[in-house]
């Protein structure tokens, strides 16, 4: 989780809003690592989630991520979750929770529903309050 923070916090630093994600392969091998990039790319699916997964399958050479893990600081949206499940990732970490746009605990709760081809082993709260208290120091400032 400290990378998924550093990838946060890099992602501030550039004003995007601060998530980070890791993916690492059942080895334990960093596959990839990534923050929010959606204001640089003028991008809405530009979530750390996604990119973080859209570089683990590139770098592998495929298209699902089986055995893989997804390390990331805030409660994945349901659009991520829908990503996550076809990436086929086996085990979420995740930070903070996210009650008004997060797809897994809470609104859409995406791998609850008998459309998910897929539902990975999920454990959340990991680094909760470091992970909060990034995204509301970021929000302050923009207030």
């Amino acid at each position: 989780m400290a990378l998924a923070l550093d990838e946060a916090r890099r992602a501030a630093d550039r004003g995007e809003v601060p998530v980070g994600a890791v993916v690492v392969s059942a080895e334990g091998r960093v596959l990839a690592a990534r923050g929010n990039e959606t204001r640089a790319l003028n991008d809405p699916s530009a979530h750390a989630e996604v990119q973080a997964i859209r570089a683990a399958c590139a770098a592998l050479g495929q298209e699902r991520l089986p055995g893989a893990s997804l390390w990331v600081t805030l409660e994945p949206c349901a659009a991520c979750a829908g990503i996550i499940a076809a990436a086929r990732i086996a085990k979420l970490y995740y930070g903070a929770a996210d009650p008004k746009s997060g797809g897994v605990a809470h609104g859409a709760r995406v791998f609850s529903h008998a459309q998910s081809h897929h539902v990975p082993e999920i454990y959340d709260g990991l680094a909760a309050a470091e992970s909060a208290a990034l995204l509301q120091a970021f929000f302050q400032g923009r207030r």
